[in-house]
């Protein structure tokens, strides 16, 4: 199954001290997930000024279940940089395909 997730990161004065303090943790998991075929793309999401103020990123999991277990140890959520989170079953089209 394919996810698409969109997170806001807080808008409190430390928010994005706390993001660049976690972003390198948060990468290599991202890295890891995409040499096992889990992650398929995603980025910053990022403010008129070009502040990071949330992400956006498409996944592959075998169902809801196992992509809501490895949230539970995503270093965005454990350190609040994001504080809203959607997620939506999608099916994305490869154009390679």
């Amino acid at each position: 199954m394919q996810f698409a997730l969109v997170a806001q990161d807080f808008k409190d004065d430390g928010a994005l001290e706390r993001r660049l303090a976690c972003r390198e943790a948060h990468l290599e998991r991202v890295r890891v997930l995409a040499a096992q075929g889990g992650f398929i793309s995603g980025g910053g999401v990022l403010d008129a000024s070009g502040k990071m103020v949330g992400s956006n990123a498409h996944f592959s999991f075998a169902d809801r279940a196992a992509f809501d277990a490895w949230l539970e140890t995503e270093p965005y959520i454990l350190q609040r940089v994001w504080e809203k989170i959607e997620i939506s079953e999608v099916r994305l089209f490869n154009p390679a395909a």
